[in-house]
């Protein structure tokens, strides 16, 4: 991937982590974009972008262990995000 797209990619991945509505899933999700997702290979990257097509309040549930987490996002990617802890004070 050029730079540039890569860039491009970056930039739209952290702002649709950050602003999806529920407040805790933005903060989880988007301080773990912020934080990761220059460093994500392809695979998690596209990973990390399927899981932003499920409902907050899924994910929410799978990060905090209150519902399994589907196979599909059982993952090495999902693990180092349920262990990402954000910081609300930045």
């Amino acid at each position: 991937m050029l730079d540039a797209e890569k860039a491009m990619r970056i930039k739209k991945l952290i702002h649709r982590s950050g602003y999806r509505g529920f407040k805790e899933v933005d903060l989880i999700l988007g301080g773990f974009a912020k934080a990761h997702a220059a460093e994500l290979c392809e695979v998690e990257f596209s990973q990390f972008e399927a899981l932003l097509e499920e409902k907050d309040h899924d994910i929410f549930d799978w990060i905090t262990g209150a519902q399994p987490t589907p196979k599909e996002f059982d993952t090495l990617l999902f693990a180092k995000l349920c262990d990402f802890t954000p910081d609300i004070f930045k």
